[in-house]
């Protein structure tokens, strides 16, 4: 039952997440697109970027500080790198973003946060 309830949070999680990103002009292109490597939960795209983007809820805004590592995020990366080459146009460039939500708070929308490991 937990399961369920923290899987119904993350696609809550994400629903808003992807309004946010509309709100500021991006177009979601795809959502929870899984690879051998791993999934990505949402690809926006802006102009000539695509940014594949991690979502993560937690009941505090303190929680959201611990919820994305170096593994996670390496994890994304390589998922974007074989998605990439599907979803892409030419001259398009890439980035690693993160979602960060909690109740009571705006989203945290951080850009660009992975520099290869």
């Amino acid at each position: 039952m937990r399961r369920q309830a923290a899987e119904k949070r993350g696609r809550q999680a994400e629903r808003i997440a992807g309004w946010w990103l509309r709100l500021k002009g991006w177009q979601i292109v795809g959502r929870r697109m899984r690879t051998p490597a791993g999934e990505v939960d949402l690809v926006a795209r802006r102009g000539g970027m695509l940014a594949f983007v991690e979502v993560k809820a937690r009941a505090t805004g303190a929680d959201l500080d611990l919820a994305i590592d170096e593994r996670r995020l390496s994890r994304v990366a390589a998922a974007a790198e074989i998605l990439f080459h599907d979803l892409a146009k030419p001259g398009d460039d890439m980035r690693i973003d993160v979602m960060l939500l909690a109740p009571g708070r705006p989203p945290r929308h951080l850009a660009n946060v992975w520099h290869g490991g």
